[in-house]
């Protein structure tokens, strides 16, 4: 029987990339996967993949009382569920799975999507991070393997804890299907992208700003905490009635592969309100690199070190108005055509070297030497 693994997210299942790349990839080496998930009151059916799934409802939906609820029902879930290792993503997550493993005495794993403990909406509220502190310590040191998303979080986290912390960074799969040649300049007929969360610290209040003073036409992809307050700032700036932003929600992950191939530049917008985001490396920055997209990145450390290797963005030191609206205009029609050449054609040379392809062999070891070492200690 191939090892079961059992993987815990407060994600919707078919928006979570990640988790989706993770799962298939252990999959298809054979192992039995089962990921378990949240169900929104809006929820699509799931989506077919090569791995069980299973979604909870919950009466509340965001807050202390959403986290306790998920907790318990997940607890619930995993006490009728059969493993041989169960991973945690995030600290929303980790304690009803660190228990679950410990009842079982099975080897329990945690993926660091993020340094939760550093999220803005954590940052901002004292005594709330100091109980997410507290999780954090009791969890990551008691955890047969760690990993995380880029060199930087991984740092980070050996620092606080002493321990090792693998890197399996999230990056896009390398699609069979060729790009067309990387265009002289910016296409005429383009938009520019944001596709994530609409959350605090990424810079879209002012972007939303800049846009009165951009050449282009603006889609954003995604909700958050913010969609409601985005969408009522876009209107007071009369940006939803002229057409130059467009608010398309939640997209599925194929439509949004598509939407990004017509994309003219993508977005990609921190603003530094905790080590979260100011060591991140978003998987949007690869998907826009694989779609052969220019794009406009700010100035943090993963992705200055990533550019300075392949140099497929123009980066920013900051998310004001001004500097995004330069930026932005730098890449559209009628800015710097060599400029926005050289991105789009450095990005089909990269994306042949950055893929999920080559990454997955990292995860599949790091599955593979931890039932070896399992099974050495019985």
């Amino acid at each position: 029987m191939p090892p079961r693994l059992v993987f815990t997210v407060t994600t919707d299942l078919n928006y979570d990339q990640r988790m989706q790349r993770i799962c298939g990839s252990l999959a298809r080496a054979g192992y039995e996967v089962l990921l378990i998930g949240r169900e929104w009151p809006a929820s699509q059916p799931l989506t077919p993949q090569p791995y069980r799934q299973q979604r909870l409802r919950c009466h509340f939906t965001r807050g202390k009382l959403f986290y306790l609820e998920y907790n318990l029902r997940l607890l619930g879930r995993l006490l009728g569920q059969r493993a041989a290792a169960w991973c945690a993503i995030d600290l929303d997550t980790a304690l009803p799975v660190w228990l679950r493993a410990r009842l079982a005495r099975q080897p329990f794993i945690y993926d660091a999507h993020e340094l939760f403990t550093e999220v803005p909406e954590v940052v901002a509220r004292p005594a709330v991070q100091r109980v997410w502190r507290k999780i954090e310590n009791f969890i990551v040191p008691r955890a047969a393997l760690v990993y995380t998303v880029g060199p930087a979080l991984a740092r980070v986290f050996e620092q606080r804890h002493g321990r090792p912390v693998a890197v399996v960074r999230n990056i896009s799969w390398l699609m069979a299907d060729a790009l067309p040649p990387a265009p002289a300049a910016a296409p005429a007929d383009g938009f520019i992208l944001y596709q994530g969360a609409l959350n605090a610290g990424r810079g879209l209040e002012p972007l939303l700003e800049a846009m009165p003073q951009v050449r282009g036409r603006l889609v954003i992809c995604g909700e958050g905490d913010l969609s409601e307050e985005l969408r009522e700032q876009a209107a007071r700036l009369g940006l939803l009635q002229s057409g130059q932003v467009e608010f398309r929600g939640y997209v599925l992950p194929k439509e949004l592969r598509e939407l990004t191939r017509h994309a003219t530049v993508g977005l990609n917008l921190l603003e530094n309100m905790g080590l979260s985001y100011y060591y991140s490396l978003a998987n949007k920055f690869f998907d826009y690199l694989h779609a052969g997209v220019p794009q406009v990145v700010i100035d943090f450390p993963e992705y200055r070190a990533l550019n300075d290797q392949y140099d497929v963005a123009d980066l920013v030191p900051d998310v004001l108005p001004a500097t995004l609206a330069a930026a932005l205009n730098r890449l559209l029609p009628g800015g710097d055509a060599a400029r926005y050449h050289q991105l789009a054609e450095n990005c089909r040379q990269a994306r042949a070297l950055l893929s999920w392809q080559h990454e997955e062999q990292q995860l599949l070891r790091l599955y593979t030497g931890l039932f070896s070492s399992s099974d050495s200690s019985l």
